[in-house]
């Protein structure tokens, strides 16, 4: 039976359609808030002043030690290759520990650094010389003790699937500086994927214009599918996506997505990322002094990012970290929001070849350290330190015993540590971020005495310092106002750390 156009369209609307179409009309939103010029800087609804601009995350996926960086613990030396007390094993919870494990020292020497005389492992040389600029926070922990749902739940608020990314809610909240530009990009390193893939920087149920836009680091185009087809001009191009726009806007009309909009708000973005994206993104206009600071190589293709296995071919001087880290400041000044790094490699369980603490662990730290030091410094330089949030960790923290499921004694090149979520260690800087130390662990790093910091109090204090009340901050959905932080109001903003 041939329906009246009016019943085709209900006919056509789905569930998330119509709870989309009768809230906000956010695809129209978006739509105009990408096509507009011009944006109000003042504070609405759940707007705040702000102290940072914009974030650099720099998220080392499979979470490092921080006993053997950043938690200095002669009591757990002592211990060393002794059996596990029975206090830390009954009644608890491993991802891979089995029966009485020994305790594992530090595999590495720690020194006093700075005038605040932090102790940092002799790993991390060059960023010990910056740790003045950092807020280092020892007593992080979470509800989850496996990457997927710990990553998730660190980068989304959720450890289940289909929540919005943190940068989304950003780049939601508060769009972005160029109109050129995506307002949240991601780049990732390692050779893999996190274990969560990329939902990790995916939109959930905000309009897809808001989720993260990779960037490649394998030699081709910085971003897929964005240039022309060989034959295309430029003006061809513009006719095309018109045409195409009229087309989705008569969709929109006469079925009501707002996907539809989002999809026109999407090409735009596209067509005028063709000339920017290129000229952000090439690092050779960088000056080799600048270069040398952060250990980048402009044009190196490493083969781990293409490896089955990636970690057996790990090397200490693989730029490509590098090269993000430097990405990432040419984002931030050109105004992109909310800047998104992943370094795949840091599950140091010792189980099998290329995952070891003693071994593989150097290698990595020597991948980041001077990177991370010198996006530090340069940030200081350019007077943007001040106006960026940069943070720095994993999704959980590292046991204070050798995991034991492979093998019970202690091999070279087999050294590992298992999942740890009661405590671990993240720093944050600039930003309107206080430097120094903040929380405490007991003498052998496996619970916080001193001042807890849950994932929904960093949440709190990473949207308070752009500029959002992570209270009032909400989309409504599904018919509940959903927030990154949750239904709760356990999350609360760090204000000892704060400026």
């Amino acid at each position: 039976m041939k329906l009246p156009l009016p019943l085709k369209k209900i006919q056509a609307t789905t569930r998330r359609q119509f709870f989309g179409h009768t809230g906000l009309g956010l695809g129209s939103i978006a739509l105009s808030s990408l096509l507009n010029q011009e944006s109000s800087n003042e504070p609405t609804g759940f707007r705040i002043p702000a102290k940072a601009k914009s974030v650099i995350y720099l998220h080392m996926a499979g979470s490092p030690s921080q006993l053997e960086l950043f938690e200095h613990k002669p009591a757990l030396d002592r211990l060393h290759d002794t059996e596990c007390p029975q206090e830390y094993l009954e009644g608890k919870r491993f991802a891979f520990i089995r029966g009485v494990p020994k305790m594992l020292g530090s595999q590495f020497k720690f020194q006093r650094t700075g005038e605040s005389g932090q102790w940092v492992s002799d790993r991390l040389p060059h960023l010990s010389k910056v740790i003045d600029d950092l807020c280092v926070i020892r007593s992080v922990h979470t509800e989850q003790f496996n990457h997927s749902p710990a990553q998730l739940l660190m980068q989304t608020g959720n450890p289940l699937l289909g929540y919005p990314s943190i940068g989304s809610w950003a780049t939601y909240g508060l769009g972005s500086e160029n109109k050129d530009l995506p307002g949240f990009m991601v780049l990732s390193s390692g050779g893999k994927t996190p274990s969560a893939g990329k939902s990790l920087w995916g939109s959930g149920f905000l309009p897809t214009i808001y989720q993260g836009v990779q960037c490649r680091t394998d030699g081709g185009d910085p971003i897929l599918f964005l240039s022309d087809p060989k034959g295309l001009s430029r003006g061809e191009r513009r006719k095309t996506l018109d045409a195409i726009a009229d087309l989705n806007r008569y969709q929109h009309e006469h079925i009501g997505d707002p996907e539809t909009i989002t999809r026109i708000a999407q090409y735009e973005l596209a067509f005028k990322m063709q000339i920017s994206v290129p000229e952000v993104m090439d690092i050779g206009r960088e000056s080799q002094a600048m270069l040398d600071l952060y250990g980048a190589k402009p044009g190196y293709v490493s083969a781990a990012e293409s490896a089955a296995d990636p970690r057996t071919l790990y090397k200490g001087d693989d730029p490509t970290f590098a090269n993000n880290c430097l990405l990432a400041r040419r984002l931030v000044e050109s105004g992109v929001r909310f800047v998104q790094l992943y370094d795949w490699g840091w599950d140091h369980h010792g189980s099998s070849p290329g995952e070891s603490i003693d071994e593989t662990l150097p290698i990595k730290c020597r991948q980041i350290d001077r990177a991370v030091a010198g996006l530090i410094t340069d940030l200081k330089q350019r007077g943007l330190f001040d106006e960026t949030l940069v943070i720095w960790g994993g999704e959980f923290g590292r046991t204070p015993m050798m995991q034991n499921n492979v093998r019970k004694n202690l091999v070279k090149g087999f050294i590992g540590r298992d999942h740890h979520p009661h405590a671990f260690t993240m720093w944050m800087a600039g930003g309107g971020i206080k430097p120094g130390v903040y929380g405490q662990t007991d003498d052998i790093g496996y619970y916080i005495t001193e001042n807890p910091v849950s994932i929904r109090d960093l949440q709190s204090t990473i949207l308070h310092q752009i500029g959002i009340d992570p209270k009032r901050f909400n989309f409504p959905y599904q018919g509940l106002k959903q927030r990154l932080i949750g239904p709760s109001d356990e999350g609360k903003v760090i204000r000892d750390i704060l400026a």
